[in-house]
C-alpha cells in the first residue's frame, strides 16, 4: 500500500470549513433581516424562531462568553493544526465541518454586540419546538464529528497508526 503524504487533504478541510461558515453567516443574516416580526412556523413542530444565545450548547454557561469564546478559540487553533495535516480526505472533510462550525459561531461571538470584545451572543433560529433553537454551525459540528466517526471505523489500523505519528510529527 503506498504511503500517504501528510496533508494533501487541506483543500478539501479548507474548503469544508469555508463553505459552513459562509452557509452559517448567509442563513443567520437571513433570519436577523425576516425573522423580527416573530417566528414562522414551517412544517410539524420547525419552526424558524429568531433567538440570541451568550451560552454554549444548549444554552449552557450563559453569562461566561468570554470563556467559552477562549476555549473555542482553541479548539479552533487544535483543528487548524489537525486538518493542516490530515492524510485522508473523509477525515478532514470532517475536521473542516467541525471547524466551520467553530469558526462560524465565534464570528457571532467577536463582531457581534455584546459586553466587550469577544462577548457577542450567537444567532439561533432553528426551532425544533422540542429541542434547544440552534444553528446551521451547531448543526455542523455535528455533522463533522459523525464524519470522524465514520472515518475512524472505516480506516484501517495500519492507517490510524501513520495518521496519528503524522498529527504528534513523531517518526517510526
Amino acid at each position: 500500500m503506498p504511503e500517504r503524504s501528510v496533508g494533501r487533504h487541506r483543500a478539501a478541510f479548507f474548503g469544508a470549513a469555508a463553505v459552513v461558515v459562509a452557509l452559517d453567516q448567509l442563513t443567520k443574516h437571513l433570519a436577523l433581516n425576516g425573522l423580527q416580526d416573530g417566528p414562522v412556523d414551517l412544517v410539524g413542530t420547525l419552526r424558524l424562531n429568531l433567538t440570541f444565545n451568550d451560552g454554549a450548547a444548549f444554552s449552557l454557561g450563559s453569562g461566561r462568553t468570554i470563556w467559552i469564546t477562549l476555549v473555542a478559540t482553541v479548539v479552533g487553533a487544535v483543528l487548524v493544526r489537525l486538518g493542516w495535516r490530515a492524510d485522508r480526505r473523509l477525515w478532514a472533510l470532517g475536521l473542516g465541518t467541525v471547524l466551520g462550525g467553530d469558526l462560524g459561531n465565534l464570528v457571532d461571538r467577536y463582531l457581534r454586540d455584546g459586553e466587550g470584545f469577544g462577548a457577542g451572543r450567537v444567532v439561533d433560529f432553528i426551532d425544533l419546538q422540542w429541542w434547544p433553537v440552534f444553528n446551521l454551525a451547531d448543526a455542523a459540528l455535528w455533522v463533522g464529528i459523525g464524519l470522524l466517526l465514520l472515518s475512524s471505523w472505516r480506516e484501517p489500523e495500519a492507517d490510524r497508526s501513520t495518521r496519528s505519528r503524522a498529527v504528534t510529527g513523531t517518526e517510526p
